[in-house]
């Protein structure tokens, strides 16, 4: 089953839906990243997949987490 290109969620800032996108990743299932960006200017990340794979990406506040075997 092919993951969600687009879900979408309430801004924890404004309370505003905002749509996050599925992020191109390795060919790797552990994990599927997604992002996006309120009308607020409030970054929205959420992932799913592997627990420790998820957990990592969401605490990567600069956005340049990559996911290594």
């Amino acid at each position: 089953m092919k993951p969600a290109r687009i879900l979408t969620f309430k801004c924890t800032k404004c309370a505003k839906p905002v749509k996050v996108f599925l992020q191109k990743v390795s060919a790797c299932s552990h994990i599927q990243p997604y992002l996006g960006v309120c009308a607020c200017g409030e970054p929205k990340r959420h992932a799913t997949g592997n627990p420790d794979a998820v957990k990592s990406y969401l605490e990567s506040a600069d956005g340049t987490w990559q996911h290594h075997h």
